[in-house]
């Protein structure tokens, strides 16, 4: 017997960052320096204030008990100011918001809660793995919307829905995208709920990154057009925001009915956040904003040094209008190889870790993930191992390829 005997462990396929994540282990046990711009984990410290508060409320005994599973009623009115004031958006912090631990947990549940055995789930590809598979772990059937250069995700869609048996319960939203960076505007929105409300299809929205962005075009929330709510839930987290990823605080705001149903299968499953984590987020929230536009400045100021030093490198990527990611297209020379091959090779010969684009999807398949959680010394030091490593791009190649005809020997 093994977890493969598992149904819902059946039905996830292996996870495909594993192989990278052990390389980049045994080299540091190794003593190698690895740089890490794999993990979309911040590295900025969470605010001063937040973390007073947090120490202040942990002072108070009475915090220690059991909190609440849909959250304290202050963080919720705190999250529907921040709705009011960042895009116009009145919601009610009783029966349209739930805080969540993380949006992936809350991602998750929803699914759990809405979803039945064989209900058809859209979601974009290359994607965040919770995305599809929170739904396949609850039982659905997942069908891939290719998102690749020049995608026209609308008619996607289209194409999708007619030709899915059933009709899709449900479509997923990710915009700032992770992993490919992609932004949009509200007259997307205004497309995909006028398309989702003719066909009575529920919309997810992950804006997890609504606060990383680099130019005058502030993201905006589907919750803004007209009809949104009356189909559409959005996900949001401190986590990018506040450099508060390890605390696990996320929301999920919107639509009465699945907002009810989540709420309902969270009670069974957990009581909330510790309180004092809720209390410094409502600090969060309601306090200070001047740390999230600085914050928004150092990784803008991360990405510029990436994305220049990468062009002197020989190596042309997009700069990103939003997130802590830049989706960088494999350099042509080592197309062949992959992702997930070039990711290796990149992390043994230039001691530098991305994400491979295949983990996030099939379409994913052509790039690599990389990530501004290093500082600006650690970027800058990355660029100069990418460089000479491009330098030497023909050895590196031709190694590749003697070894994978070994392997093909081998396996004869």
């Amino acid at each position: 017997m093994s977890s493969q005997d598992f149904y819902r462990i059946r039905r996830l396929p292996p996870y495909l960052f594993a192989e990278v994540n052990q390389m980049k282990a045994a080299a540091r046990a190794r003593g190698e320096d690895i740089i890490d711009l794999g993990m979309g984990n911040p590295d900025l410290p969470t605010p001063q204030h937040i973390i007073d508060k947090l120490k202040e409320s942990v002072d108070d005994k009475r915090t220690h008990r059991y909190s609440m599973s849909k959250g304290i009623p202050g963080l919720r009115k705190a999250l529907a100011a921040y709705y009011e004031r960042r895009f116009g958006v009145t919601i009610d912090p009783n029966t349209e918001a739930v805080v969540t631990l993380g949006s992936k947990e809350g991602l998750a549940n929803l699914a759990q809660a809405i979803t039945a055995p064989g209900d058809v789930i859209l979601s974009p590809n290359p994607s965040y793995p919770i995305h599809p598979y929170g739904f396949m772990i609850a039982g659905a059937s997942v069908r891939h919307m290719p998102m690749t250069t020049g995608s026209d995700f609308m008619s996607e869609l289209a194409h999708a829905v007619q030709h899915s048996v059933p009709t899709p319960s449900a479509v997923i939203l990710n915009y700032p995208s992770n992993p490919t960076a992609e932004v949009v505007d509200l007259d997307f929105y205004k497309e995909v709920v006028d398309f989702c409300h003719k066909k009575g299809i529920w919309i997810l929205s992950d804006l997890a990154y609504a606060e990383i962005y680099f130019d005058d075009n502030p993201p905006p929330s589907i919750l803004s057009v007209p009809k949104g709510r009356e189909i559409a839930v959005e996900f949001t987290s401190l986590s990018k925001t506040y450099s508060m990823a390890g605390w696990r605080v996320g929301f999920a705001a919107g639509n009465k009915t699945l907002i009810e149903a989540l709420t309902r299968v969270k009670s069974y499953l957990d009581y909330g956040a510790f309180t004092p984590i809720q209390v410094a987020a409502t600090a969060a929230l309601n306090g200070p904003q001047d740390c999230v536009e600085e914050h928004r400045q150092i990784y803008k100021k991360r990405r510029d040094i990436l994305i220049e030093g990468l062009a002197g490198a020989g190596w042309d990527v997009p700069s990103p209008k939003a997130t802590m990611f830049a989706w960088a297209p494999l350099p042509e020379d080592f197309l062949e190889m992959g992702s997930m091959e070039f990711a290796k090779l990149l992390l043994s010969e230039a001691e530098v870790a991305v994400a491979p684009g295949v983990g996030f999807g099939e379409y994913g398949e052509g790039f690599v993930r990389i990530a501004l959680v290093e500082n600006e010394h650690r970027i800058r030091q990355a660029v100069r191992n990418i460089k000479k490593f491009m330098s030497n791009r023909d050895a590196h190649i031709q190694a590749w390829r003697k070894n994978k005809n070994a392997e093909s020997k081998d396996d004869k």
